[in-house]
């Protein structure tokens, strides 16, 4: 259980993605890389979602992730903004499932739970305790810090009985 595992996290959005990148051995974590990849607002929704597919097929190459973790959608209010949110998911989900990594899901408040130890809170307690999970890491935005924390979360439970399930299936 001690051998490096390189863990990406994404946290979709259609205007900003973030990811996030660490390596995960036993108990240690190891802060490799984040960023954002943003889609160009003035184009159309096709073009957007190709953006974010070629941004993230990108990150994966040059990253190498393993394995793969995606923050699940919440429903809001504005169900035209939900679906576009659910559009730029499924590119996060797939990039990864295309380069044959296994992609866990976590809904938000696993997340925050995993991170700052409650399932609610704002996203600058998550900076704060991202950077103290990882103090070298660096991020470009707040959905970068979020796709570390996704991450993090995902470090801290791929061990679960779902997720070896996932594994062997």
């Amino acid at each position: 259980m001690n051998e490096a595992i390189r863990i990406i996290g994404i946290d979709p959005g259609l205007r900003r993605t973030g990811w996030g990148v660490v390596e995960s051995a036993g108990n240690a974590l190891r802060f490799v890389a984040a960023g954002t990849v943003r889609s160009d607002d003035k184009a159309a929704l096709a073009a957007r979602l190709c953006q974010l597919h070629d941004g993230l097929a990108e990150v994966l190459e040059r990253t190498a992730p393993q394995e793969a973790a995606v923050e699940q959608t919440f429903v809001n209010k504005d169900a035209t903004a939900t679906l576009k949110l659910g559009q730029a998911r499924g590119i996060a989900m797939l990039v990864p499932a295309r380069a044959g990594l296994v992609v866990a899901e976590y809904a938000p408040n696993a997340v925050k739970k995993a991170v700052i130890g409650v399932g609610h809170g704002d996203k600058q307690q998550i900076q704060l305790m991202v950077k103290v999970l990882l103090p070298k890491a660096s991020f470009d935005s707040a959905d970068s810090a979020d796709a570390l924390a996704i991450a993090i979360c995902h470090a801290h439970h791929r061990q679960s009985t779902a997720y070896r399930i996932a594994l062997a299936g």
